[in-house]
Order: structure tokens, then C-alpha cells, then sequence
């Protein structure tokens, strides 16, 4: 999580993303769509959401489909990158919230947030931080609210292959997902849930329908470990 090294790919990040999935058959919009639809179908679940937290948001790809998918929640972006979070907002314009944050605090109170949505961030932290960081997102968090974490799986050659030939991730360290619901629980949260996701590409999209079956299956692309705070 080095600003640095994140405002130099700021611009050219949506560009190095899609060249570096095409063999999938899709753009960055299709996996970020799923997975925010993927958490607000685990949000159903539990208490009302009224704010969410876009954590490591980037360049804000996941932020239209949380605000199709959350229509009445406040969405609000954090990253530790300011020129990414400008052109964050320069898409989103008033349809969400902005704030840069330092590589060991959110700038935003105890227990605000209903929804804390981590898309393949923490694969850019050490490891040895991922505990204090999961307990400062864990401290912004309402009571009951909902933690849902998205990573890339090491255990999907495909998955492996992407991060490696992919030029912002030339520091990613990936984890498996049992050490990461460990340290989701060793942070404070309640016992965590996993769920493999993401399996078909494009060409066997008709397939689709089966992916929340596999869940189970340590095979799909990436998964979410989710607990309540």
C-alpha cells in the first residue's frame, strides 16, 4: 500500500487490467460487478446497511455497481492513493464519498460503516500488517455490520499466472484462503465464511448459473472470506 507506487499507475491502470484479463473474455467492469452483487446478496443476510466502505478503491471501478447494487446507502471510497482517488471521483462525481487515508488509518469515526467491501487489496500488504489493518477496518464498522473480502486464489494456475505477468502486481504477495479467515478472525471478527468464486470464463459462460454450487471448491479464480463485526 504504497501511494508512490500506486499514483504511478493511477492513469493506466484500467488499460494494464484489461490486457492482463483478456484471456478470461472480460473487462474489469465484469468482476467488479460480480463482486459487489456478490456482496450485497451476503448483506441480505444480515443487519440493514446504510453506509458502505469501499476500502483500496482504486480508481473507483467497483463504485457504480456498489451504488446499483446498495441504491440507498452513502458509498464512500478510501485509498491510499490520491491521484487515483481523483480519478475516482471524477467518475463517480456526487454518487460517492472520498477519502485518502495514511497506510495505517481510515479518516473516518468508530462504527459508521454497515458494509466494509475489500476487493483484492490486501494481496499488496505485508503480511505481517494485514491484522492491524483488518482491526482498523474492523474499528470504522458499526456493530453486526458486515466484512466481505475479496483475493485472488493461489491456488488457480490461471489466477497465479495473471498476478505474475501483471505489471501492478509485481509485489503481490497471494494467500491462501484459510490463512486469510484466521487472521479475519484473529482481528476481532466473528467466525468467517468462505467462498470460492468467479470459475467460468467468458466461452463457458452458459455455465454460470452453477458458480454459487462450487462455493465449496478451492478452484474458482478468486474467493471471499466475510464475517460480522
Amino acid at each position: 500500500m504504497n501511494p508512490p507506487e500506486f499514483d504511478r499507475y493511477a492513469d493506466s491502470y484500467r488499460r494494464l487490467h484489461a490486457e492482463n484479463i483478456r484471456i478470461t473474455g472480460e473487462a474489469p467492469d465484469y468482476f467488479a460487478r460480480y463482486k459487489a452483487l456478490h456482496a450485497s446478496r451476503l448483506a441480505a443476510n444480515g443487519l440493514p446497511v446504510r453506509r458502505v466502505l469501499d476500502f483500496g478503491c482504486g480508481i473507483g471501478t467497483a463504485m457504480p455497481f456498489l451504488r446499483e447494487c446498495f441504491p440507498d446507502c452513502e458509498i464512500t471510497g478510501t485509498d491510499v492513493s490520491p491521484a487515483s482517488l481523483d480519478i475516482a471521483r471524477e467518475h463517480a462525481g456526487s454518487a460517492a464519498k472520498f477519502l485518502v487515508m495514511s497506510e495505517d488509518s481510515i479518516p473516518a469515526g468508530d462504527g459508521t460503516f454497515g458494509l466494509a467491501f475489500v476487493s483484492c487489496v490486501l494481496h499488496h500488504m505485508p503480511a505481517n500488517r494485514h491484522q492491524s489493518m483488518l482491526r482498523e477496518i474492523r474499528r470504522v464498522m458499526a456493530p453486526g455490520a458486515l466484512l466481505a473480502v475479496y483475493e485472488h486464489n493461489p491456488w488457480n494456475a490461471l489466477t497465479v499466472r495473471a498476478v505474475k505477468a501483471c505489471e501492478f502486481d509485481e509485489n503481490a504477495v497471494l494467500m491462501p484462503a484459510p490463512r486469510l479467515a484466521q487472521t479475519v478472525q484473529a482481528a476481532g471478527f466473528g467466525r468467517p465464511r468462505t467462498q470460492f468464486i468467479v470459475f467460468y470464463p467468458n466461452l463457458l459462460r452458459s455455465l454460470r448459473w452453477s458458480e454459487p454450487l462450487l462455493a465449496w471448491l478451492p478452484l474458482g479464480a478468486q474467493y471471499c472470506v466475510s464475517a460480522a463485526r
